[in-house]
């Protein structure tokens, strides 16, 4: 397996805390995939062209997706394929909720789980950009927790160690609670590696944003508004947000765990967030076409200097080759925001989101244009990324074995 499971699984976030672009085109009565190209490929037109350089009919591709999701009994799915930096296909398909029975249309709204993470990395970056933060001036020097002041390790954490998952920050304090022996109630901040140590932490997002809404005189609850000007509407992210819009709230699907409805609510890191509390590891919404849009920015370098893209898709850690992570991912780094897998056809820059009722997976091989966002409001989105991963790297099917 290629794909970012046990990422997707550190992210999950329990139950007991969890409580779009325009329409592009009519979905037809079956769902089936639009394909937004111009002029419009017909069945057996390519599609796109794998990393792996195998020439993808629209049928296949179509054909695929649509197994795919009868295998896994999937309930929605919004997608988009991006080949040559363009968006080649797109579809919004399947259930918004099995117990109303309404189906996914092209406004569906969908959690991004962790897929939040590389859009609020390059919403920092933009910040280092404009001067507001530097990447390796230590965050305390800008806002001091408290919190974190019994272990002043933390002073030396930095905003490329947030982004590149080196801070020595749990996950999240509420689900990767400290140690016994450091007799600690639950919900307390602590370190759990020294800084610089490779370790994945939504904790550490956390703290950048309020570092940037301290820098720019937001605080949590006004923090999008900002990230609407710098990132979302230049980018043309219609209908994408961190906090809860009258839009999302419309047209947000249900999620679902083995095909049942979900009352999680909305999602949640710390008991006190609510749906205005800026979410930067988990809670952007959006749908498929808005987020390729900023894939596409990404491909064509768009909307920061070269020198910060150069320091995006650069690794800034290593993945330890004896872990867990990379033995199931294959990941061997990290950039700012974006896992890094080598593959035989080049850099695959990827990273997968789990809030278990909703799960999605992007990847893009930046140099050949070409890659993927998907968003589903299941369980299944973790086995979908694996199939359609390979199907884009390769461009066949992956085996039974596999």
């Amino acid at each position: 397996m290629t794909t970012n499971v046990v990422m997707k699984a550190l992210l999950l976030i329990p139950a007991i805390m969890i409580a779009a672009c325009q329409p592009l085109s009519a979905p037809d009565a079956s769902g089936a995939g639009h394909v937004i190209s111009s002029p419009q490929p017909s069945a057996d037109d390519v599609l796109f062209t794998s990393a792996s350089g195998a020439a993808v009919e629209a049928d296949a591709f179509e054909t695929f997706i649509s197994e795919e999701i009868a295998r896994l009994d999937m309930q929605g799915l919004s997608l988009a394929l991006i080949d040559d930096g363009e968006i080649v296909f797109h579809t919004a398909r399947g259930t918004a909720n099995v117990d109303t029975g309404e189906g996914v249309s092209d406004a569906s709204i969908f959690e991004a789980a962790s897929l939040s993470k590389p859009v609020f990395a390059y919403f920092a970056l933009k910040m280092v950009d404009q001067g507001i933060i530097e990447l390796d001036r230590p965050l305390h020097e800008y806002l001091p927790m408290e919190e974190f002041e019994a272990d002043r390790r933390y002073e030396q954490v930095t905003a490329r160690m947030v982004l590149s998952h080196t801070t020595g920050f749990p996950n999240w304090r509420w689900f990767d609670p400290a140690p016994e022996d450091m007799n600690l109630p639950r919900g307390t901040m602590y370190m759990k590696n020294d800084p610089g140590v490779f370790g994945y932490s939504g904790e550490g997002y956390n703290y950048l944003a309020k570092v940037i809404a301290h820098e720019t005189g937001h605080d949590l609850t006004t923090l999008d508004q900002l990230f609407q000007d710098v990132v979302a509407d230049p980018l043309g992210m219609t209908h994408s947000a961190f906090v809860q819009t009258d839009y999302i709230a419309r047209h947000k699907v249900m999620g679902h765990v083995d095909g049942k409805t979900t009352d999680f609510g909305w999602p949640r890191s710390f008991p006190d967030d609510t749906p205005q509390t800026f979410g930067a590891a988990g809670r952007l919404h959006t749908d498929a076409v808005d987020y390729a849009r900023f894939i596409i920015a990404l491909i064509n370098e768009e909307g920061l200097s070269p020198a910060l893209f150069d320091e995006m898709f650069a690794a800034q850690s290593q993945v330890p080759l004896d872990s867990e992570m990379h033995d199931v991912t294959g990941d061997t780094a990290w950039g700012l925001g974006l896992a890094i897998e080598p593959t035989p056809f080049g850099l695959r820059y990827e990273h997968g989101g789990n809030n278990n009722n909703f799960q999605a997976g992007m990847m893009v091989f930046r140099e050949r244009g070409l890659g993927y966002v998907f968003m589903t409001n299941g369980n299944k989105g973790q086995a979908f990324d694996d199939a359609l991963q390979h199907f884009v790297t390769l461009g066949e099917k992956p085996r039974a074995d596999e």
